[in-house]
């Protein structure tokens, strides 16, 4: 059975997955799909972008950790 939502639980629901600190100027997932980027690069701008009003040290981390798979697919790209 389908679910209808009340204005209410969108807005809610809306808020949990596009929270204010990817609502600046541009949204970060506009940017990433303008950009065309694909996973890796589209995490690291996510993480990037919201570390300083979520997770902080965190959110670099899990950054720093795509930067380190995307470097290595470059680099094998090389070989």
């Amino acid at each position: 059975m389908t679910k209808i939502w009340r204005k209410e639980e969108w807005e809610r629901a809306e808020e949990k997955i596009n929270p204010p600190y990817y609502r600046k100027s541009i949204e970060v997932t506009d940017f990433i799909i303008e950009y065309e980027m694909g996973f890796l690069e589209g995490n690291i701008v996510k993480y990037i972008a919201r570390y300083k009003h979520k997770n902080g040290l965190e959110d670099l981390k899990k950054a720093e950790w795509y930067l380190r798979k995307l470097i290595k697919k470059e680099e094998q790209k090389d070989e």
